[in-house]
């Protein structure tokens, strides 16, 4: 964490477990097996709020459409697969057979990172170090907003093109209030591809648009 965050963990077993893979656990507790998955959606959840109110600040006069699409840029598969590539989380993660798994194993591996840090260090410590260690020195925040990153869009126009079914689904509703999350599917051809979590059902579909955009890239051309 030293090289990656400037900073020495207190639980160091948070951050092990943050880097492996459930293709690398083996220790098993109360029939639970020991890897990432649980950090990963917690560490999702942590900096999809902190990521949200930087652009709200950021932004003060744009509306709700434009802070979601641009925290689903931020957040999305690709972007954070390369974040992980720049902190050298690949080097760190756990699995049988790296180069087989899902691309995107380093982005789960970084928000398990951020799910660990949060329960090693708590929210507020956890905020500073991904505004100042992360959004403010890898993100261009300029560039992305002029970005034609509309992974929703992409992913029908494809299909119209393919003439293939695809379908967006509110499969599940974590938690009530403010902090309320959808969790949104990807239906291709009527098979799940991808899944999304956010604050609102248009992020969630970004961000599970974006994730199903990258499994599809070997065959899906944009602008085409």
């Amino acid at each position: 964490m030293k090289n990656i965050f400037g900073f020495y963990p207190k639980n160091i077993f948070l951050y092990q477990l943050a880097f492996r893979h459930k293709s690398a656990a083996k220790e098993v507790v109360n029939g639970l097996k020991m890897s990432n998955e649980r950090l990963e959606y917690l560490g999702d959840a942590v900096l999809s709020s902190i990521v949200a109110d930087f652009l709200f600040k950021k932004f003060p006069y744009k509306e709700e459409g434009f802070l979601t699409e641009m925290r689903a840029r931020i957040v999305s598969r690709n972007q954070l697969n390369k974040l992980s590539r720049k902190l050298g989380i690949d080097k760190l993660i756990k699995a049988e057979l790296l180069a087989s798994h899902s691309k995107s194993l380093l982005g789960n591996a970084f928000e398990a990172l951020v799910g660990a840090l949060y329960l090693d260090r708590g929210y507020t410590f956890t905020k500073k170090i991904i505004l100042n260690r992360v959004i403010e020195i890898h993100f261009d925040i300029d560039k992305l907003e002029n970005e034609d990153t509309n992974y929703k869009s992409q992913l029908i126009e494809w299909s119209q093109k393919e003439k293939i079914p695809i379908e967006f689904k509110v499969v599940d509703e974590i938690g009530n209030g403010y902090g309320k999350q959808y969790l949104v599917e990807v239906l291709i051809d009527q098979k799940i591809y991808a899944d999304g979590r956010d604050f609102s059902i248009k992020g969630a579909e970004q961000i599970a648009a974006g994730k199903a955009v990258e499994k599809l890239e070997a065959v899906l051309v944009i602008g085409d």
